[in-house]
């Protein structure tokens, strides 16, 4: 008697267990780099500044490529800058992340804009900054092609 109450106490602490693991699973997306984000980063986007068409592609190795050309050139001609070895870096725990290039002392960011202060605001920004850290290039980007 005395065994079928021990093994029925423990087959329902065992199934107790089980159900709390399964309903505490988290939701949030998780990348290659195994960091969270709470919004699906695309392998390519397209944006198009006041000057510039700026491609960005998910290479195999887990690192972007970031291809350049003037705002009127045709993305399939050849890029007038190509700059590989780029990083994802998230920026905070909204959603918001930039791409992160460097280039001959010349530093490139596209911040991606989910949360701002203002909903007029574009969905990605150009940021170039040279290697003292002062700003040569700063315009804001729509998306051409996800």
């Amino acid at each position: 008697m005395i065994k079928k109450i021990l093994m029925g106490t423990f087959f329902i602490a065992l199934f107790s267990t089980v159900n709390a693991n399964s309903l505490s699973e988290n939701p949030i997306i998780q990348s290659k780099s195994s960091s969270a984000y709470f919004q699906q980063v695309p392998k390519t986007v397209i944006i198009k500044t006041k000057k510039f068409k700026v491609r960005i592609d998910l290479q195999p190795n887990g690192k972007y490529l970031y291809q350049a050309w003037g705002a009127n050139s045709k993305i399939t001609s050849k890029p007038n800058m190509i700059i590989s070895d780029g990083e994802l870096v998230p920026d905070g725990s909204g959603g918001n992340y930039y791409y992160d290039f460097t280039n001959k002392g010349y530093h490139y960011q596209i911040w991606r804009n989910y949360l701002t202060d203002s909903a007029k605001k574009a969905p990605y920004t150009l940021v170039v900054s040279d290697e003292n850290g002062n700003t040569v290039v700063e315009q804001d980007g729509q998306v051409v092609k996800k």
